[in-house]
């Protein structure tokens, strides 16, 4: 979700966990007023973050999707170890990135709108340098994941989500006599 809302549903949530619940919050910046820009109807990062401090201080696990992680907007090294750390604070477990973004046609026309609207410097070089590509993967990305990584380990923080597997139950037998 990219809804601070979450928090609501505690109670609701630690039931779940009972058996099995994990909540992952979207934030793509650690700066508010970038986030703004990024993600202008959703939550600033902040609350995002206290939401995610709330439901980890509940004992439900919860983490960070990291993403989109914009080229040449927020895919600089400080925003990446300021994600890792601002998530070992709200006690993240785990933290999922990717360092780019998608653009489906339609998608496209948009963004490069936003980009227009906001970064207008960037919109040629995003054309140059993704044209009409699906994935646009951020030419830092290699040394982001670098720097990520160890931060992660740094904080001891998973870098993907750990999914319950129920145990087997002994089969039951059936008496006959």
């Amino acid at each position: 979700t990219k809804s601070d809302l979450v928090s609501r549903d505690i109670d609701l949530l630690k039931e779940i966990s009972k058996i099995y619940a994990a909540v992952s919050l979207t934030i793509t910046a650690t700066n508010d007023d970038l986030s703004k820009l990024i993600e202008p109807n959703a939550p600033i990062s902040s609350n995002r973050f206290n939401a995610l401090e709330q439901l980890s201080n509940a004992g439900i696990y919860c983490g960070i999707t990291f993403m989109p992680v914009l080229p040449y907007i927020n895919d600089t090294k400080e925003n990446i170890t300021e994600m890792v750390q601002k998530a070992k604070d709200c006690g993240a477990k785990y933290i999922m990135p990717y360092f780019g973004l998608t653009m489906r046609d339609g998608q496209r026309e948009y963004f490069y709108n936003q980009l227009d609207k906001h970064f207008p410097q960037l919109r040629e070089r995003y054309e140059k340098d993704f044209g009409q590509k699906y994935s646009c993967v951020s030419p830092n990305s290699k040394e982001l994941y670098s720097v990520f990584h160890d931060k992660c380990l740094e904080y001891g923080i998973s870098t993907q989500m750990n999914f319950y597997n129920p145990e087997n139950p002994d089969q039951q037998k059936l008496m006959f006599e």
